[in-house]
């Protein structure tokens, strides 16, 4: 049999770059929860005791960002001088400004345009991917790695694991066939988990631990055999060691290495930065592709040029595995979606924010979950006009 090995990664919320998506996705969340219309694009950066937050907002909404940065780091865990980063005691600098006026116009209009009429906030192209591998309709390999390191974060938090501190990493690599296009998963070849602890016990024992506690409960029985390698690793990287910046981590935010992606990252950015809005309608195409049986496998581009409303262009490939060919997919999927990033927002409801909606994305990847907040996981019908 012909097969082949794929890796993907995860990493937990307490990763300095991670951590930076959080605490940016928590401030978008706070500026839409009291201005839906909030215009938000700006970057997180960790190194040490300090955290510097820097972009554009424009907004009505009363945000105390420094209350925002030091409540995210202390219910991650850092409220200690020891783990390289102290909610309580890092120096927050702030450096926001409001969004740039040329930008705004071309855009919005200064919050002047409708929804159909409202520009894409930049230039870009970006990807969905669904695949029948998995009930999530997501890679297996990039679901184990993700549900990893959240079991981890989990043992670590509910106190299963005391040992562990917020810092964690995975990796699985799973072997696979082909079968035509579609991929089929076949057992998990290898499994890493890279963890900070706070050295009360061996090796063997956190590596005891750490199989009982995490790898069981995350990965189905009927992947592991006598063959499965398992690597359990002491991590150092916590912000003393490890500058963080917020989107420096779009592969685990999205498929792990399967598909594609068009380079842009996604939290701290509203809904008119087509970066975040457009892989959201890409996923939303092509889960709905795969999940209605149109294919067994399907990547969807969109790219969109800077104040326009309407994408430049659209692609669909379903790998050979479509119940149709693309092109008629490609019409059945411009007959039913609107790709305007005013009425995507409209469609999935993404001006609304508070409750942690986007900070949930922030940690574990923003597709494949179940969470009614994930609206971009909602299938939609594709009915010929």
């Amino acid at each position: 049999m012909d097969t082949f090995l794929f890796t993907s990664e995860s990493v937990t919320e307490g990763h300095p770059d991670k951590l930076c998506d959080k605490i940016s996705d928590a401030i978008l969340d706070a500026c839409l929860e009291q201005d839906p219309d909030s215009k938000v694009d700006f970057e997180t950066c960790i190194k040490s005791n300090i955290v510097t937050v820097v972009g554009e907002i424009t907004t009505k909404s009363n945000v105390y960002y420094d209350n925002i940065v030091r409540d995210t780091c202390r219910a991650i865990g850092y409220s200690s001088p020891d783990l390289g980063l102290d909610a309580n005691t890092c120096e927050v600098l702030v450096n926001i400004q409001e969004q740039n006026p040329e930008i705004a116009q071309i855009v919005h209009g200064n919050f002047t345009k409708k929804p159909e009429e409202i520009g894409a906030g930049d230039q870009g192209h970006m990807f969905g991917y669904a695949t029948d591998e998995t009930s999530q309709l997501m890679p297996l390999s990039h679901v184990l790695a993700s549900e990893a390191a959240a079991k981890l974060d989990d043992v670590r938090k509910n106190g299963t694991c005391p040992f562990l501190r917020p810092v964690g990493k995975t990796e699985v690599i799973v072997e696979h066939k082909k079968e035509g296009g579609a991929i089929i998963p076949i057992r998990v070849h290898t499994m890493i988990i890279s963890t900070q602890h706070d050295g009360t016990l061996t090796n063997e024992e956190i590596e005891r631990e750490l199989r009982e506690q995490v790898i069981k409960p995350v990965v189905p029985s009927k992947y592991l055999d006598e063959k499965t390698v398992f690597s359990i690793k002491q991590l150092d990287m916590g912000p003393h060691e490890h500058a963080g910046l917020s989107g420096r981590n779009i592969i685990v935010d999205t498929y792990g290495g399967w598909g594609a992606h068009g380079g842009g990252a996604f939290s701290g950015k509203d809904a008119t930065k087509v970066h975040r809005s457009g892989a959201y309608i890409a996923r939303q195409v092509a889960k709905s592709v795969v999940e209605l049986g149109l294919a067994r496998r399907c990547i969807v581009q969109v790219s969109y040029a800077i104040g326009i409303p309407e994408p430049v262009s659209v692609f669909v490939d379903t790998y050979g595995t479509g119940k149709m060919v693309d092109r008629d997919i490609l019409k059945l999927v411009m007959e039913n979606f609107d790709f305007r990033p005013g009425m995507i927002a409209k469609d999935l409801d993404l001006k609304r924010g508070g409750n942690f909606r986007y900070q949930k994305t922030a940690a574990y990847g923003h597709f494949g979950r179940d969470d009614p907040d994930f609206t971009w996981e909602v299938v939609r019908m594709l009915k010929p006009k």
